[in-house]
């Protein structure tokens, strides 16, 4: 709703010291009275003719004050109105705050009010005059800035990049997130957010073509995961670099990009060694091995579906986190047995003629090798490795009598052999037997199951 023009003159009049008699109550000061006027035309505008002379007269009045908590008090809402209603004249205004902390303290302000306003940001003028604003709350962060500072300005951002909006301009998108980037070099979580957008981004262009790319669009969706390659090893914490980067070659393999999905998976596997024994979950140090079997086994179902590269042998990515989990995972820890368990699933699965999921367009290893006897004589060797890992654990437990765990564990395997092991070979029989006599013993069998 607008303020009939009668009304703004009327409000013009009340602040023109020279054509006003008003005094304010007894009581109650003037400063509360120029608040609660520009809580009014903030959220019911004045005629836009006359918003100029209203924002001077408040202006000089709020330049006569002398106390700063009733200034920041009275001009917060003013630069609220002023960034509504002005887009980028409000620019000047800002330099006025000469004291670093009110200057970051207004631009929280305005950037606060733009995203209480619904709807994307559009206007080239407005998201320039927001990323300078952006800017100035970004530049007062420094290694003395306590983390809920950088935390609430790096929300700020985060929240104002994701309401700029460039429509189907995608490139033009893409631009201003490689823009974000350079402005915001400080802030982690703006860095994290930008990938995500960037993501989200390249799915969006292949959601347009439906998954047919032209040589442009392809070599835009190649454009976004160098994007995210380059931008992940800027973080900070490890965990989030490897969430990024499985996200970000997840991305790129449903965009055919088979080169930067496996650049985007080798640098997860190559930081799996890096990551932190303990990690901080709501505020308290825990272990970090539950996070890691959640992860690495997110990452097997997507090696499920990647085609091995004709540069590399059989399986090479697998290899390599199989690899890996011996430098990431301490010896005799459950957590390795149990994973294990799940990489004998994702073996066991991929000897098959025909996975059970596929991504589009994307041929995987039973589309490039078709059951060769060559491809499952491989991975049988590597199940017979993964196998003799977990018996030598099982071992372990039963040598430091740890007997509920080791009937545990041999229960799960003997499941995992009756489900995906060809007992029709006397020797895979002969173990699956054992193991569940094992688990007999220990009493970890109902007894009407014997």
């Amino acid at each position: 709703m607008v303020i009939p023009r009668r009304r703004g003159e009327r409000v013009l009049r009340s602040l023109n010291p020279a054509c006003s008699s008003f005094s304010p109550p007894s009581g109650f000061p003037r400063y509360l009275l120029y608040r609660n006027l520009g809580e009014s035309l903030v959220s019911q505008p004045p005629p836009k003719q006359d918003c100029r002379s209203i924002l001077d007269a408040v202006w000089t009045y709020l330049a006569e004050l002398t106390n700063p908590a009733n200034f920041m008090h009275c001009a917060e809402i003013w630069v609220q109105f002023t960034a509504v209603h002005f887009s980028d004249n409000f620019l000047p205004l800002i330099d006025l705050f000469r004291k670093e902390s009110v200057k970051v303290e207004v631009c929280k302000t305005v950037v606060e009010a733009v995203g209480v306003r619904t709807g994307p940001v559009t206007d080239p003028i407005v998201v320039n005059a927001l990323m300078f604003v952006a800017r100035i709350m970004h530049d007062s962060v420094s290694a003395l800035t306590v983390e809920d500072e950088k935390r609430q300005i790096g929300q700020l951002v985060c929240g104002l990049v994701q309401r700029v909006d460039h429509g189907r301009d995608f490139e033009k998108q893409l631009n201003f997130y490689v823009e974000a980037r350079a402005a915001f070099p400080n802030l982690d979580s703006v860095h994290v957010q930008l990938v995500q957008c960037v993501n989200r981004l390249s799915v969006d262009a292949r959601n347009i073509v439906r998954g047919h790319h032209t040589r442009r669009t392809s070599a835009f969706v190649r454009a976004c995961a160098a994007f995210s390659f380059i931008t992940i090893p800027s973080l900070t914490l490890v965990y989030t670099r490897l969430q990024l980067y499985l996200l970000s070659g997840q991305v790129a393999l449903l965009n055919q990009c088979l080169g930067q999905a496996d650049a985007c998976f080798k640098a997860a596997l190559s930081l799996l060694p890096e990551m932190p024994k303990t990690m901080d979950v709501d505020g308290r140090r825990k272990s970090s091995q539950p996070y890691l079997l959640s992860y690495l086994s997110n990452f097997l179902s997507t090696l499920l579906v990647v085609p091995d590269s004709p540069e590399h042998g059989v399986l090479y990515l697998t290899r390599g986190l199989l690899n890996a989990v011996q430098r990431c995972f301490e010896e005799n820890t459950s957590t390795k047995t149990h994973l294990y368990l799940r990489v004998l699933d994702l073996l066991s699965t991929i000897v098959q003629e025909s996975y059970p999921y596929h991504v589009e367009k994307v041929d995987s290893n039973d589309k490039l090798y078709g059951s060769d006897r060559k491809f499952v004589s491989e991975v049988d060797k590597i199940s017979s490795r993964i196998v003799e890992e977990i018996l030598s654990h099982l071992r372990y437990l039963g040598s430091t009598d740890q007997s509920e765990k080791q009937a545990a564990l041999a229960l799960e395997l003997f499941d995992c052999f009756v489900v995906r092991a060809d007992l029709r070979d006397p020797r895979l029989a002969r173990v699956a037997v054992n193991l569940w006599n094992l688990s007999v013993r220990r009493g970890f069998v109902d007894s009407r199951v014997k």
